[in-house]
């Protein structure tokens, strides 16, 4: 952003701009140290000034009532960063672009430490442009990774321009050109405040703030310049030193100390610094690194932001818009007048690079110094940006400084320049056309909104670390060890080297395949992909937590779009016609590939008691086997309200079924179950399918098989049996057969027709009909119903087959099968 401050040596300050006007242009032309060109700022100004008249006007705040403040009238749309005082703001970054070059007085950012003091307008002289900063901008992006001890800046500096007399025409005056030999430093202090006695004073070398042959053109003791300049950014003095941080500009000026050592105010070494990222506030108060003179800042660094797209901007993906580029723009700055020579912007996470265009509206003084900022642009075509899944950008100054890739965490929040990346979604804007909606890293203050907000509060919500952690040996705060592309994901999707991503993590699950409650295939049947829909609509916020055990790095974001996808392949040069993905037929069995969801159509649903229901579903060809071996299951997957949600069922078709497949459920209705009072997600979804509903199907899934006559592969390896026992509870019946006793009838019938082969014995919470007698077990699974009622164990031909709610195997069924002398890591199968 850029202001004006005033640059050259008058013998006397003017009076103020409502009773006498400014020099005139030539007596201004004719000042030897003339570092600007007047008569084009002229124009540039009154260019300008057209723009104040597209500012609302100033109102009177009442969350200032009962403040000090209450007198200052303010701009209503300026984003308060701090509650209600002091008064600390910065402008919407629409509205600051819009505005262009110089920023209107009303919107100007505001970094206060108490109330606006009253004051008289002062003197003024000409204009030098600069860009004012403070040296927490984008300090919200540090406070999502790990909160510093300061609010939350955005990207929006503010430029201004503001009247002035040189540093050393008023040192001059002040006769203290004597101690111009032996000054290391000079301070400036504010007016009193009322929180404390009195601010406490910045302090700037002496080089920069002291005669303008030391460091030429960089200093002024300013007041207001413009004709309806309000008192909150600087009246009546205020010191500018251009290319330096807001912080070493002091306001409402009072007092100019030129001494041999720093100023040693409380606030001088408490402020603006930038300590090592291991050092937090504790340390540093610990080992005083307040004191260490090193971290100490003065000039700004290079930085640049993404101004458009802006945050939630759509874009739409249509005829019209694919024929034309789009232009993206922002602004980028760098610190001591260093020129900004490039700016860049990448689509594809740094691996190739956009040079941009840049606008200048500033000329460089006589001594090639540059003090504010410039804007960049550049067309990029729409179809890498649908290609894309993050933009980012970077600027480069006239000393080969650029911004780093990885965010810089301090204390402070001070500094930071990382890439300013912008996440790049498809949505769905109206009438079925797609588009592409663009989200910055943060909104301005407390405003809700923006990816690393939406990023910090899912890893919250799943208990898991911090996306981006602090190093304690490197000041990068390094999102993992290591990157991967998705080709190389791929590549791991076996038994031996099983990874998989979720929200662009990449999770390597070989060690985790053995342990998983589902078996190895849920695992497999998702290896080398990004599976984060499908693990997001079935696993708990306990899973969620689990998984980051096995995170190993992040998915390099290179706008990766899988060559089978329906929007065609990530080198696309034309855009394919978007258009509902159809089936194929692939094999005469519906289950072919357990990676592949199959498509199937409810075509009956047979009530069969008040909570329970006969569903079928039509296969995708009337000629195809259904494919499910016994053992397995298989995942229902549907959006319900907007969400993904899967759940694993296993049908009650026999592996040979022609055409359809069906399912027995029983439905968990909301406000039943006082532990579950809003139901089952799944089950109620299926009560309300009409005939014709569409469902989506996977499988099979399980890490058991039955293969026939004794024998079973277990996670891929074989195994016999003699003699079984199967234990199910609660709705964990369903892999051995279905809910509860849902087909006692048929379990009946075949204890009837195989004595010798099949017993059955039935243990129940309660009997609700007692006088019809009941001729089994009441209450839990114990001990003794275990040892009369199935096999003991102690040899390699049995085997104990489990499913049920986990207090019931872990306190119950294991325990107790332990004591019967079952191996129960080999002899124990968990379903």
């Amino acid at each position: 952003m850029a202001a004006s401050v005033g640059n050259r040596r008058f013998p006397a300050l003017l009076d103020p701009p409502s009773s006498k006007p400014r020099p005139s242009e030539s007596e201004s032309d004719s000042d030897s140290d003339s570092d600007s060109d007047e008569p084009e700022w002229k124009a540039l100004l009154r260019a300008q000034a057209q723009h104040l008249l597209e500012v609302e006007p100033a109102v009177h705040d009442p969350r200032d009532e009962g403040t000090a403040d209450a007198w200052v009238p303010r701009n209503p749309t300026l984003i308060r960063l701090t509650g209600k005082h002091p008064f600390n703001c910065e402008p919407p970054l629409a509205r600051l672009m819009h505005h262009g070059f110089i920023t209107p007085a009303p919107l100007h950012y505001v970094r206060n430490h108490g109330p606006v003091p009253r004051a008289d307008w002062s003197t003024w002289t000409v204009e030098l442009p600069v860009t004012l900063v403070c040296a927490g901008n984008r300090r919200k992006e540090q406070n999502m990774v790990r909160q510093t001890v300061g609010f939350n800046w955005a990207p929006a500096p503010s430029p201004r321009r503001c009247g002035a007399a040189r540093a050393s025409s008023t040192s001059s005056a002040a006769a203290a050109s004597s101690a111009a030999s032996t000054a290391r430093s000079t301070s400036a202090s504010k007016a009193p405040r009322s929180c404390r006695e009195a601010e406490g004073p910045s302090t700037a070398p002496a080089c920069a703030a002291r005669w303008p042959w030391t460091r030429p053109g960089t200093s002024c003791w300013p007041t207001c310049r413009t004709a309806s300049c309000s008192p909150r950014p600087r009246l009546p003095v205020r010191v500018i030193i251009p290319g330096f941080i807001g912080g070493r500009m002091v306001k409402w000026l009072k007092r100019i100390i030129v001494s041999t050592e720093q100023s040693e105010s409380y606030y001088h070494y408490r402020d603006n610094r930038v300590l090592p990222s291991h050092v937090d506030a504790e340390l540093a108060n610990e080992e005083a690194w307040w004191y260490k003179p090193e971290y100490i800042i003065n000039e700004l660094n290079i930085n640049s932001v993404i101004t458009t797209p802006g945050h939630d901007e759509i874009l739409p993906i249509n005829a019209l818009t694919t024929q034309r580029p789009y232009i993206m723009r922002g602004y980028a700055y760098s610190g001591g007048g260093r020129k900004v020579t490039r700016v860049e912007v990448t689509l594809d996470g740094g691996e190739s690079w956009h040079v941009c265009s840049l606008d200048r509206p500033e000329k460089p003084n006589k001594y090639g110094k540059y003090w504010c900022w410039c804007f960049w642009s550049v067309e990029v075509e729409v179809l890498d940006l649908l290609g894309a899944k993050e933009i980012a950008v970077r600027a480069w100054d006239e000393s080969l400084n650029t911004q780093p890739e990885k965010l810089i965490w301090n204390v402070m929040g001070m500094m930071n320049n990382c890439w300013f990346k912008v996440r790049v979604n498809v949505c769905k804007p109206h009438r079925g056309e797609i588009g592409l909606v663009f989200e910055h890293p943060t909104q301005p203050g407390n405003l809700a909104g923006g990816w690393m907000a939406r990023q910090k509060h899912m890893e919250s919500s799943e208990g898991a670390q911090p996306a981006l952690k602090k190093s304690t040996s490197t000041p990068f705060m390094n999102t993992v060890t290591k990157q991967f592309s998705m080709s190389e994901v791929r590549r791991h999707s076996t038994p031996d080297s099983a990874w998989i991503v979720v929200h662009d993590h990449v999770y390597d699950c070989t060690a985790f395949l053995k342990d998983h409650p589902g078996g190895a295939d849920s695992i497999l049947i998702n290896a080398g992909t990004d599976c984060t829909e499908e693990f997001d609509s079935i696993h708990s916020d306990k899973a969620k937590k689990l998984l980051d055990t096995y995170r190993i790095g992040e998915l390099v974001t290179t706008g990766y779009t899988s060559d089978a996808s329906v929007h065609g392949a990530s080198n696309f040069s034309h855009l394919a016609t978007i258009r509902e993905a159809t089936a194929t037929r692939a094999s005469a069995v519906a289950l072919s590939n357990p990676r592949e969801k199959v498509q199937c159509t409810l075509v009956s649903k047979a009530v069969v008691s008040h909570d329970v229901r006969l569903f079928r579903f039509a296969l995708p060809f009337p000629d195809q086997s259904f494919g499910l071996p016994v053992g397995k299951h298989i995942f229902l997957s549907a959006n319900i309200d907007g969400k993904p949600c899967m759940r694993a069922y296993t049908p009650t078709s026999p592996i040979d079924e022609i055409g359809h497949f069906d399912l027995l459920v029983k439905i968990y209705f909301k406000g039943v179950n006082p532990k579950f009072p809003n139901g089952g997600l799944m089950t109620q979804h299926l009560e309300s399918l009409p005939l014709g509903s569409k469902i989506d199907i996977k499988g099979p899934l399980g890490h058991i098989e039955y293969t026939g006559r004794g024998n079973f592969l277990i996670n891929g390896k074989q195994r016999f049996a003699r003699r079984l026992a199967m234990i199910a509870g609660g709705s964990g019946i369903t892999p051995v057969y279905q809910d509860d006793i849902l087909l006692r009838d048929e379990l009946d019938r075949w204890a009837r027709e195989h004595p010798d082969r099949l017993k059955v014995w039935y243990v129940v919470g309660e009997v609700l009909r007692p006088e019809a007698g009941w001729p089994y077990s009441v209450g839990f699974v114990t001990e003794q119903v275990l040892r009369e009622h199935v096999p003991p164990g102690g040899d390699d031909e049995t085997l104990a087959l489990v499913c049920g709610p986990p207090p019931m195997i872990q306190f119950a069924v294991r325990p107790n099968l332990e004591k019967m002398k079952y191996d129960l890591e080999n002899s124990c199968l968990i379903f």
